[in-house]
């Protein structure tokens, strides 16, 4: 094979660093963007907080922000793209003389690539313990303590011997989440029996003091045995107490199969006393253990703010969301006074990395608003009147009319929140499948769970509809979708069949 040289000209996009950190800024949470933003704080001597009131000579984003916000607008004929156009146009030459560096008008965060970063996870180690422990906040709070641990800490002040200690830490472990006994006694007792001397009827003792510790129908063996623990530690005062553990003993079977006419006869009761037991029961927790959880709760904060103003919808960045930055004038300053020249480089590139930080946060801001813009231009009629009028929307509708790529689409519009009259919604909330109409047009999948949801809250609970009854309705209105359709739609909002939704009145 004989070896030539060959000329070839193309064109290549170079992932420059500073086009990672705009691509990863925009695809951050507001709470990984504030974590983002302290660590730029503590590892950049340039970036500085702008105190609330000071008269800013460098570059303030959230400055920027309220420019940007005041040209956003939502009206009926939309705002003017002269004005848009002037607007951007004089932020941009503020920031290239603020700035005093080449840096690219708008950075080329829009790409067809796949997200190739994964989201920055961020863990706190734990302080040391205080020695004075608080017994009596513990048995209240029980946030970020594991349901095992409040069981264990319980067994602490019951009196036991050391062999039915470890019986019940042995059971205590075999508790899930939601508080049931998921591995069969016996299974216990035989690998228990191997390492201590002990009966079976010791180890079903041991079980019953588990069951009276707290919650109330905890290491139950199933579903059944939880409600009846349940019942007995009510007061003995308590309405339809006895009849319901009677129906719990005796009847299990007819109440889970919702037979309430072979519950009245055998019972002996008509409608109305038969309705108060069963609401007795429904009031005690198959769950007993769900409460009690290590997760910790995740407060959202809204990343956009939409309100109507004047019979037109305003769409604003949150400006809580991130603190005010700016550059550091008094180190800026100090670069001109550094006579070591590796001192002088070093600022330079702390300088240059600061701009590009704050003009990748401009960036983020700029796209986030320009989509969220073009969603509520979109779904107006959500925000008028609901669910029920949702309309069909995807990625590539948005798109296309904000001149980008999906990709780019996808990523904005992942964990971020848009707070509205109706409520925080995730951005992504908005987009949704279609189902084509009788008359041609389209309707959102978002629009048919409303719907359905609002048939079934208002049906007969003698006479639950079915899902084919459900999709018939949904023809009438020129809807057409399937039974299993509907099915997939019913169980995507938590509702149980229509045989489950069955009510003495």
């Amino acid at each position: 094979m004989k070896q030539s040289l060959q000329l070839k000209l193309g064109q290549q996009l170079t992932m420059t660093p500073q086009l990672q950190q705009a691509i990863r800024l925009l695809q951050l949470s507001t709470l990984e963007l504030q974590m983002e933003i302290q660590q730029a704080l503590e590892s950049n001597v340039m970036l500085e907080l702008a105190e609330e009131g000071e008269d800013d000579t460098e570059l303030d984003i959230f400055a920027e922000n309220e420019r940007i916000n005041s040209i956003n607008q939502l009206d009926d004929s939309g705002p003017s793209s002269d004005e848009s156009q002037h607007t951007t146009t004089t932020a941009e030459q503020e920031l290239e003389l603020q700035t005093h560096i080449d840096i690219p008008d708008e950075l080329p965060v829009d790409s067809a690539w796949d997200d190739i970063y994964d989201n920055i996870s961020y863990s706190s180690s734990s302080g040391n313990y205080d020695n004075d422990y608080d017994y009596t906040s513990a048995i209240s709070d029980t946030s970020g303590e594991s349901l095992q641990e409040h069981l264990s800490w319980q067994l602490q002040f019951t009196p036991m011997s050391d062999t039915d200690r470890a019986i019940a830490e042995t059971i205590i472990d075999a508790v899930d989440d939601d508080g049931l006994l998921y591995a069969p006694l016996e299974e216990l007792y035989e690998c228990l029996r191997k390492e201590y001397d002990i009966d079976f009827d010791e180890v079903e003792a041991v079980l019953r003091a588990v069951q009276h510790l707290d919650p109330p129908g905890v290491a139950a063996r199933d579903l059944r045995e939880s409600l009846q623990l349940q019942l007995r530690q009510l007061h003995d005062n308590t309405p339809h107490q006895a009849l319901a553990m009677h129906l719990l003993d005796e009847h299990f079977d007819l109440l889970a199969s919702r037979d309430y006419a072979q519950l009245k006869r055998r019972l002996k009761l008509d409608d109305e006393a038969l309705s108060q037991v069963i609401t007795l029961i429904q009031s005690l927790n198959p769950r007993p253990g769900a409460h009690i959880s290590t997760e910790r709760t995740e407060y959202i904060v809204p990343d956009v703010i939409i309100y109507k103003l004047k019979g037109a919808w305003r769409v604003e960045l949150n400006p809580d969301t991130a603190p005010r930055l700016r550059i550091n004038s008094t180190y800026a300053g100090m670069m001109k006074q550094v006579d070591l020249a590796s001192d002088n480089v070093t600022m330079k590139n702390h300088l240059q990395e600061a701009r590009w930080f704050l003009k990748s946060l401009q960036s983020r801001n700029e796209t986030l608003l320009k989509v969220a813009s073009c969603i509520v231009e979109h779904q107006r009629d959500f925000l008028e009147q609901g669910e029920v009028a949702m309309k069909a929307l995807v990625l590539h509708d948005i798109a296309q009319e904000v001149e980008m790529h999906e990709s780019t689409i996808s990523r904005v519009t992942t964990k971020k929140y848009m707070h509205t009259p109706r409520g925080i919604f995730e951005l992504k909330y908005f987009f949704s499948s279609h189902v084509s109409t009788s008359s041609g047009g389209e309707c959102s999948s978002t629009a048919i769970r409303a719907l359905i949801k609002n048939m079934i809250a208002e049906e007969d609970t003698r006479k639950p509809l079915s899902d084919n009854k459900i999709a018939q309705m949904l023809g009438k209105q020129g809807i057409n979708v399937a039974r299993r359709t509907v099915a997939k739609y019913r169980e995507a909002i938590n509702i149980p069949p229509s045989n489950e939704r069955k009510r003495l009145a």
